[in-house]
């Protein structure tokens, strides 16, 4: 993608749908306006859901521009803000700058970005996201509301870390979250609380969450926030049912609504075509031999590299003040020939990853610099324009998870670019990412190991 197409859905000479393939194969249709235009599909390899929706502008399995990432989880916060301040429509004035970002018009991520960035007035509230694909949009909704805190649910149990609940996230392949904050007062407190995930499918997952903060801090209202709300009446329902129950008021808010038609025996039909592509296809090796080094950010002492033990105010000044510098760090340890860079975060530590990406971005106006992370989650890669996951990369996981080794993957990442960024925590930074993840993508290209220190309890 060039400077000027920062939408990975467009290629430059004419749109191409990257969910036509599954729909041709499964018959699983999207419907709703606008809806198209932030998802596309591909199949998962997981027996209770045969369906992946894949964000343009989540930044997770799909390489994007940082600064439309940023502004599109801004923006979902502005919405929020905005229904807490008891206004049941607004924001209309920023969908004209998503919708040429999303078109591919040269600037518009950064213009929507800009728009966004300063807070309209500090909103008192608890932002929570869901590990591991929402934890950088929660954070972008929490900065969106200046003065809220933030906190993201976290598959790695941390020594000296209390658990304050936990939840299931009943469609997930790997379902145990834990809430671990650094300061469990700040979560008993009588504010509203947001709930962020990257789309609402049938909301079981944010109402089981409600159901179990409330049992044991109850409070007055409570906000949903997505992407994209897939819910049927049945769904809208059942929220409206608990409001009642608990006497709270329960509000959602998102980018765009619609619906996934499924039809019957799609969960067999899904399981077959895995099976028979995987035993087709087999998985690519990078056969490159490119260096590997390291850089140090600067990263500034004390301050979290995201929300898995909390957030405040004073995090987010001292981490606003420093990422130009970073930037400039990152910067010089790219060659002057370098025009394409990704920066790649890993797993729930997608936050600090994406405000490094968009830092750079700005800091090197003439260099395409691109966003994503790797995940836990299994796909199936199909190289077809009509079909959103396009390649993968298979290595172990590097963060002795609580739940046993595995493999873990990156998507959509290629030989296109001229230096991979990859940034990881000290508990990723192990022998298994020297030996697995690293040398994979310096098949791809030059890569520079960014490791950000350790957070103490």
């Amino acid at each position: 993608m060039s400077q000027g197409q920062p939408n990975p859905w467009h290629n430059g000479q004419g749109r191409v749908w990257p969910g036509e393939w599954v729909t041709s194969r499964l018959g699983v249709r999207v419907t709703g306006d606008g809806l198209a235009d932030l998802v596309g599909l591909a199949v998962r390899r997981n027996p209770r859901r045969a369906h992946l929706l894949v964000s343009s502008v989540l930044g997770k399995h799909v390489p994007t521009d940082p600064r439309l990432v940023y502004g599109s989880g801004l923006l979902l916060g502005e919405l929020v803000r905005l229904r807490l301040r008891g206004r049941e429509a607004g924001g209309e004035q920023y969908l004209p700058f998503l919708a040429n970002a999303l078109r591919g018009t040269r600037g518009a991520p950064r213009a929507l970005r800009d728009r966004l960035r300063e807070p309209k007035g500090g909103v008192d509230a608890i932002v929570l996201g869901y590990a591991e694909t929402a934890t950088a949009l929660g954070h972008s909704v929490a900065d969106a509301l200046g003065g809220a805190y933030y906190l993201h649910s976290t598959r790695r149990p941390v020594p000296g870390f209390a658990a304050y609940g936990g939840f299931e996230e009943e469609h997930s392949h790997a379902t145990s979250h834990l809430l671990l904050p650094a300061d469990p007062a700040a979560l008993d407190r009588d504010v509203p609380v947001v709930l962020v995930d990257d789309e609402l499918s049938t909301g079981r997952t944010v109402l089981n969450t409600i159901r179990a903060l409330h049992a044991v801090r109850p409070r007055t209202r409570y906000v949903l926030a997505a992407l994209v709300d897939l819910r049927n009446e049945v769904d809208r329902a059942r929220m409206r049912d608990l409001a009642a129950e608990l006497d709270v008021r329960i509000d959602a808010v998102c980018l765009a609504t619609g619906r996934v038609e499924l039809p019957m025996g799609v969960l067999d039909a899904g399981r077959a075509l895995v099976e028979e592509l995987t035993a087709r296809t087999p998985e690519p090796v990078p056969a490159g031999v490119f260096a590997t080094s390291r850089v140090d950010l600067g990263w500034p002492a004390g301050v979290p590299d995201g929300g898995r033990h909390g957030f405040v105010r004073d995090d987010r000044r001292r981490l606003e003040a420093e990422l130009p510098r970073m930037a400039l760090r990152l910067a010089a340890a790219l060659t002057p020939e370098t025009a394409r860079v990704l920066v790649l975060g890993f797993e729930e530590l997608m936050y600090a990853p994406l405000r490094v990406a968009e830092a750079l971005a700005d800091a090197l106006p003439g260099v395409a610099v691109r966003y994503s992370t790797t995940t836990r989650s299994p796909v199936l890669a199909v190289d077809d324009p009509g079909y959103a996951i396009r390649t993968r990369l298979v290595f172990p996981a590097h963060d002795d998870p609580a739940d046993g080794p595995g493999e873990r993957y990156a998507y959509n990442v290629d030989a296109g670019y001229d230096a991979i960024v990859l940034v990881v925590d000290e508990a990723g930074d192990t022998e298994e990412l020297a030996t697995g993840l690293l040398p994979r993508l310096a098949g791809l290209a030059p890569v520079l190991l960014a490791t950000i220190p350790k957070e103490g309890p």
